[in-house]
């Protein structure tokens, strides 16, 4: 129940956190920065999300493969631009990812095997994030205004997690069978992140792989920020787009939307860049977001098309199988027209007729006109002329 009330409850907490900004800050220039995105912001967005999808397909590819999942780079891409799609269209903006995990979970024979592997590729994006954000906030100048404005969102949000490390220590504890399942699962967890994350042979790649990732998609927010007009510098725009991309990555949004316009909002303004300004570069970069995984949607609709059209093969190939078994029945040998023996005995055509020597060996096909049964029920027939009135008593006869 609680899994349900929290499910029910996130695409409506998106939902008034956008609302509450929007009302805050007002829709004119919100739509005056939609209004600037043109063939130029298009080429840009591609020109730097291409290369981040195919760095973090790659990193889930290495990250799998340590864990014994064989997945080629081409279907790895391809699986994350439908994953990408999938999260900027559908609430809370991680089904895409279940949908991949569980998908190549099924192909690999092992689906909770698929499930950690695309659990630890996100954690290692996340974690080069964080750290590239606490780097960024200490080192550039002033990080006062936005530490100061982040204060109580990242206080309560320390708490909330020392929260939750404190009942899920307590319940990892207990004696119970689901604690003792929820221990092993866990150390293979552990067991399967110090492989593909912390081992000599796969960090060092993983850690590429991310902060190029990272590179381009705070590209991505960079160029959003410029076409929605702003003209701070980098190292102003940096620390507050980073905040942003860190909160993309909760649970609470639709389709991306929600808690990354409201933290932009909220640093732009601690920065001095404006609210209203932080609002148009988040809104402006998830357009350009959404636009970006258009390709997953060319992927989803050839997969499903492609299923379509393997089920109908499917069933011609039924449909014929089927048909060559009639047929094979239909010319099987016997005494039959069908290879079955006639229900009521041999028959013999009547003298006079020609039959040739083919069909007297052959007797599946015989002549039809003046046949005479040989059966002994002839005999009766003759009796009940001989004798009508027991005939009709029924005496004698045996049926």
């Amino acid at each position: 129940m609680k899994g349900t009330l929290w499910r029910r409850l996130r695409a409506p907490i998106a939902l008034i956190i956008l609302g509450v900004v929007v009302h805050k800050l007002g829709t004119s220039a919100l739509l005056g920065a939609l209004d600037r995105i043109d063939a130029q912001a298009v080429v840009i967005t591609f020109a730097l999300s291409v290369p981040a999808t195919v760095f973090s397909a790659w990193r889930w590819r290495l990250v799998a493969g340590r864990l014994g999942i064989s997945l080629p780079l081409r279907t790895a891409v391809a699986d994350y631009y439908q994953a990408l799609f999938l999260n900027a269209t559908l609430p809370s903006g991680v089904l895409g990812d279940v949908h991949r995990a569980v998908r190549n979970g099924r192909e690999a024979g092992d689906v909770a095997r698929g499930v950690r592997a695309v659990i630890l590729e996100r954690t290692a994006g996340q974690a080069v994030i964080v750290a590239a954000g606490v780097v960024v906030l200490v080192a550039a100048p002033p990080p006062l205004p936005v530490l100061d404005a982040l204060e109580v969102p990242l206080a309560t949000a320390a708490l909330a997690l020392c929260v939750v490390a404190a009942v899920a220590g307590a319940f990892l504890a207990g004696r119970g069978g689901r604690a003792a399942k929820w221990r092993r699962d866990l150390g293979v967890f552990l067991i399967d992140a110090k492989a593909a994350l912390f081992a000599r042979e796969s960090w060092p790649a993983v850690l590429g792989l991310s902060t190029l990732a990272l590179a381009g998609y705070l590209g991505l927010f960079l160029a959003s920020a410029r076409v929605a007009g702003s003209t701070a510098p980098l190292t102003a725009l940096v620390p507050p787009l980073l905040m942003a991309l860190l909160v993309m990555a909760l649970p609470v949004n639709v389709g991306g939307w929600g808690p990354r316009e409201g933290m932009c909002a909220l640093a732009f303004g601690a920065a001095g860049l404006g609210a209203a300004q932080g609002l148009a570069s988040a809104v402006v970069y998830g357009a350009l977001a959404l636009l970006s995984s258009l390709p997953g949607a060319g992927v989803l609709v050839c997969r499903l098309l492609a299923a379509r059209r393997s089920g109908r093969a499917v069933e011609e190939v039924q449909e014929v199988e089927f048909e060559e078994h009639v047929r094979a029945e239909g010319e099987g040998t016997g005494p039959g027209a069908q290879g079955l023996p006639h229900p009521y005995g041999p028959w013999e055509a009547e003298p006079g007729y020609a039959v040739s020597e083919e069909n007297r060996r052959d007797r599946d096909v015989q002549p039809v006109q003046h046949f005479r049964a040989e059966e002994p029920g002839h005999r009766r027939a003759a009796a009940l002329d001989k004798y009508p009135a027991k005939a009709a008593a029924g005496e004698g006869l045996q049926y």
